[in-house]
């Protein structure tokens, strides 16, 4: 039986510094939290100690304490009660209070580096950073095969030529840089400050010359040059078991595509190449049980086990999950090095307190959160989950199934504030991938460590686990593929904390035989209603929107009132062109349109008519490509995107990617160009649709200095610039002679938009206007020969002619 008290300081430590580092985003100082904690925790000292050395003033004094009895209503029995909760109280109270001390001291070091001062000022920087993991790849599916993108996160070394504290940082570099864990890179680049709950303080934007200046250190390049080797003798493997062997192996999962990475997410199986607690725990057992196989002592064995465990993190890199794995690991190799018995429970409460005092941030990381829940529902759930099903069908297979549902249980509150829908396949998936994925483990994980030293075993120990990795991808892929797979729930909090109490309720119902039978009826009831209302708010709406409208289109001008909302979609994939003004206006559209995935989001610049209904995409959104920052403009939009989990990039012109089966490029902006409407992106889409051109807000002589840098044609689909003001570049249009124009505008707008000369212009280039004024949303199919079938939210039908 667990002593769930031991999870107390766990809980207790995550709320505080879940509040502390958040603290100045809601206007609070960063020490005020763990100054209210100590003083707490100092009272309820206080009042612990305070009988104790009253009993010692009277003992000094030559006096007895009262005897207790039934006069003072108290006893022993009562008063060790007391004393037990109070103690605890104090531990809970200190736990919490050294974590937002800590918070509160990285504050103050994030508010102290140049770093602030550079973002304040908009100034270039030098600066050199340490990389403190390996480089990821940002998004590979919005980026073309030759011109790949990878984050690199790390901390500074040095600003300007001088030392600086090591504050988190972030930069998005070209993947051909050649960084490794460890690595010191130089560049130049402008500085954004984040906001304070996000682990990395600053987003270093724009590197200009990224030149590693030093590599990583021995007891790093080690595993740098391994990781390496072992994902080019992947590369030999075929199809998705060769992309799924590094990520099982050691969690490397580069070489996932964009398919079966949404595969394995719609199937529940992601957690299969993220690094956590089974793999540690193969990793210690194996070196504990080999040092013991040698006949080394008990203490020897433990070390055997640290120094494995240890070697295993630096392999695979200190991700979330890793590290909340390996200080568990730890916590129970020193039970076991002193001769002491460390539960799970407390093992992962002692886990979670110190990783959260030395870096309070884990607190609001997704990983690190779904880690220790996983990890919670297994120590709590499964046992009980596995007895009751065994009332029903045999043991063996009640402990298989109560593995994967208690897990599942615990992570759902978590993944709802992720994606807010449920697998209704996740279970089955997992169960039918369980048995292969310790195989593709173990059996990747020897063959990496051999492959350097005989190439040959190495590579085929890589083929065996090729067989149980091909067995999961095909699993993800079938999962994926059923119909009705993905349950749509209620989005952030709300949903979570209904979930939360449906699974409580559920389980009650399930678990505990106690309750009359109409406290249980009622119970059920409650639990249909948990679950039906939230599917059904959800659910019943984007099921008559998508009924209302052609379910085949290629681009959609969402009517979102005098601003720009254009949404391009392309073998499945997503790119959304500004957000217009309106929050509700544009989730307004997504929802009828169906739309719950971003994968490209183009900001072209920072006016309140092209950004300001980003709140309705938070959360949604793959990569944010956007031009020249604008201070607190384009703070105040991007923030809540890249804590919604988007990647951001700023692009100049000639940056390049693709979207589904077409191909875009940046034309505009040339570097160093200053914000606003003629720094806006124009991006350039050629694929199923054709080609297109998104023109932003460009004026008439930004137009002509387009014109004159970039090589431009005819196109099938202009996005008219500027929602169609006279400020415009005849040449332009003349030489894009468009089949159909899109205008982004509003109803008696004030502006006089669209103005008669853009329409005249239009009109004597034979070019189709598809108006939102007009129009509404607005739905444009091509047919394949340059002309497009028109669908109308207002009933107006049309097939934009080509001239």
């Amino acid at each position: 039986m667990q002593d769930l008290r031991m999870l107390l300081p766990a809980c207790a430590t995550w709320a505080a510094a879940w509040m502390a580092v958040g603290a100045p985003d809601v206007g609070i100082a960063g020490w005020m939290p763990a100054a209210v904690l100590w003083v707490l925790a100092l009272a309820v000292a206080g009042a612990l100690g305070w009988p104790l050395l009253d009993r010692r003033g009277r003992a000094r004094a030559g006096g007895d304490p009262p005897p207790a009895g039934p006069r003072d209503g108290s006893s022993p029995r009562r008063r060790a009660r007391i004393t037990a909760v109070a103690a605890t109280l104090l531990v809970v109270l200190a736990c919490a209070a050294l974590t937002a001390t800590s918070a509160a001291a990285g504050l103050v070091e994030r508010s102290r580096s140049p770093l602030a001062a550079a973002a304040e000022a908009r100034s270039t920087v030098d600066v050199v950073i340490e990389a403190t993991t390996a480089p990821r790849p940002m998004r590979a599916a919005v980026w073309a095969a030759d011109e790949p993108m990878v984050r690199v996160d790390g901390v500074v070394v040095s600003v300007d030529g001088l030392p600086a504290s090591g504050v988190p940082v972030t930069v998005g570099v070209s993947a051909s840089t050649d960084v490794e864990w460890g690595a010191r890179l130089a560049f130049s680049a402008r500085a954004q400050a984040l906001p304070a709950g996000e682990a990395t303080a600053f987003r270093l934007v724009s590197p200009d010359r990224v030149a590693p200046v030093a590599g990583p250190p021995p007891w790093l390049a080690w595993a740098s040059e391994l990781r390496r080797g072992f994902a080019g003798a992947a590369a030999a493997l075929d199809g998705d078991g060769g992309a799924l062997v590094p990520g099982l192996a050691i969690g490397d999962t580069s070489a996932v595509g964009a398919e079966l990475d949404a595969a394995m997410k719609a199937s529940s199986l992601t957690h299969l190449t993220a690094v956590s607690g089974a793999n540690c725990a193969i990793v210690t057992a194996a070196a504990f049980g080999l040092a013991a196989a040698c006949g080394l002592g008990r203490r020897t064995r433990v070390v055997v086990a640290l120094v494995a465990l240890g070697g295993f993190v630096v392999l695979v890199t200190p991700q979330a999950s890793v590290i909340r794995a390996a200080a568990m690991a730890v916590v129970i190799l020193i039970g076991v090095a002193t001769s002491r018995r460390a539960g799970g429970a407390s093992a992962l409460s002692v886990a979670v307190v110190l990783l959260l005092s030395h870096d309070p941030w884990l607190a609001r990381d997704y990983g690190f959160a779904l880690s220790a829940a996983a990890t919670a529902g297994l120590l709590l759930l499964a046992a009980p989950l596995a007895r009751r099903l065994s009332d029903v069908m045999p043991t063996p297979l009640a402990i298989v199934l109560a593995v994967p549902v208690a897990a599942q249980l615990a992570c759902q509150p978590v993944l709802i504030l992720l994606d807010p829908a449920i697998s209704v396949y996740g279970v089955a998936a997992n169960l039918l991938a369980a048995p292969a994925a310790p195989v593709g483990t173990v059996v990747g994980m020897l063959g990496c460590l051999v492959l350097p030293l005989l190439p040959s075993v190495g590579f085929a120990l890589m083929q065996v686990a090729w067989v149980p990795a091909t067995w999961i991808a095909l699993v993800a892929h079938g999962a994926a593929g059923l119909p009705g797979g993905r349950l749509p729930w209620l989005p952030d909090a709300p949903g979570a904390l209904v979930l939360v109490a449906a699974t409580a309720v559920g389980l009650w119902l399930l678990l505990d035989p106690r309750g009359g039978r109409g406290l249980r009826r009622g119970a059920a009831g409650l639990l249909v209603l948990l679950v039906a209302v939230p599917i059904g708010v959800v659910a019943g709406p984007a099921a008559v929107a998508r009924a209302a409208h052609p379910g085949e289109w290629d681009v959609a001008d969402c009517d979102v009132g005098q601003g720009d909302a254009v949404i391009v979609r392309s073998e499945g994939a997503i790119a959304l062109f500004d957000t217009g003004p309106d929050p509700a206006a544009l989730e307004r559209c997504l929802e009828f349109l169906g739309i719950e995935r971003i994968d490209l989001l183009v900001l072209t610049h920072w006016d309140a008519d092209h950004v300001a209904g980003s709140d309705a995409v938070v959360g949604m959104v793959q990569t944010v490509v956007h031009g020249p920052l604008d201070d607190e403009r384009s703070s105040r939009v991007l923030d809540p995107l890249v804590t919604g989990g988007a990647e951001p990039v700023e692009v100049t012109a000639g940056r390049r990617g693709v979207l589904g089966d077409s191909r875009w490029s940046v034309l505009w902006p040339p570097p160093h160009t200053a914000p606003g409407n003629d720094a806006s992106v124009v991006l350039e889409l050629e694929g199923r649709l054709g080609s297109a051109i998104f023109l932003g807000d460009l004026g008439e002589q930004a137009q002509a200095r387009l014109l004159a840098s970039a090589s431009l044609g005819p196109v099938d689909l202009v996005k008219v610039a500027h929602h169609g003001s006279a400020d415009q570049s005849e040449r332009l249009y003349e030489t894009l002679s468009p089949t159909v124009g899109v205008i982004g505008v509003g109803a008696d707008n004030g502006y006089g938009h669209p103005t008669g000369r853009l329409l005249g212009l239009l009109d004597r280039l034979g070019t189709a206007t598809v108006r939102s004024d007009r129009s509404g949303t607005s739905l444009l199919s091509a047919t394949g020969d340059g002309a497009f079938r028109l669908w109308t939210e207002r009933g107006i039908g049309d097939v934009a002619p080509r001239p």
